[in-house]
């Protein structure tokens, strides 16, 4: 299984689930806790595919090693065998050496077998060496890709309830402005200018009456006083004219 096999698949599925929650962000907390739980998941399932290409390389590897030793166990047959056939032969043993000779000849193809294995096994195993390591990094990156969302989920959360109680603010300013005409407010603080202006005219209406008996009283004494003078220069005329 290659890298664009296993993280490719994951990145599809995490992108679709990445576009389905943002089509659907009513409520952003609910949806970056969703993310963060199917990124998790993906995670996972990406986790489960790369143990399985490590496995996969760990059998190939072992395989590799069975086939060097197997090689190495045919070689050394093939030799024991030929110094067999030699100290045989040495002694007129021909038939014999020429048995032990052929065992030898099977034993070193048994070991060419093994050797053509294993070297047909070593690039496979160096290509998926690479992938494994990819994987891994990938892995690695997808975790930490992990850790920043967790941090950036709070500082979204804590911007997106700022963000929302300042516009409950504004939408409360709005709907008290004291400067708006058509304001309860604005109707209310008419209604007290008029109370006020009524209450003034009736103050200013009964400085005028008090006034005006004042007024009225101070022509009564004028009155009076000519009266009295009236009268004194009667008294007066009289007691002369009579002298």
């Amino acid at each position: 299984m290659t890298k664009q096999t296993v993280l490719g698949r994951v990145t599809r599925l995490a992108k679709a689930n990445i576009n389905a929650l943002l089509d659907q962000a009513e409520d952003p907390e609910k949806m970056l806790d969703q993310l963060i739980r199917d990124y998790t998941n993906n995670i996972a399932d990406a986790e489960q595919a790369v143990a399985g290409t490590i496995g996969n390389l760990r059998l190939l590897e072992l395989d590799h090693q069975e086939d060097v030793e197997a090689a190495r166990e045919w070689g050394g047959k093939a030799l024991a065998a030929s110094r067999k056939g030699d100290g045989l032969r040495a002694a007129g043993q021909i038939a014999e050496a020429d048995k032990f000779d052929n065992l030898a000849k099977v034993a070193l193809q048994r070991q060419l077998a093994s050797e053509g294995e294993a070297r047909t096994a070593e690039p496979v195993i160096a290509s998926q060496t690479e992938v494994v390591e990819k994987l891994k990094t990938g892995l690695d990156q997808m975790k930490s890709k992990l850790a920043q969302l967790g941090s950036k989920r709070d500082e979204l959360v804590a911007r997106s309830r700022s963000a929302q109680a300042q516009n409950r603010m504004m939408d409360a300013v709005k709907s008290v402005d004291v400067l708006d005409p058509t304001s309860e407010l604005h109707r209310f603080e008419d209604k007290v200018r008029r109370e006020e202006a009524r209450a003034l005219g009736k103050q200013e209406l009964a400085a005028s009456s008090l006034d005006a008996q004042f007024e009225q009283l101070d022509s009564l004494g004028d009155t009076a006083e000519v009266e009295a003078r009236l009268a004194a220069l009667k008294a007066g005329s009289g007691s002369g004219s009579g002298g």
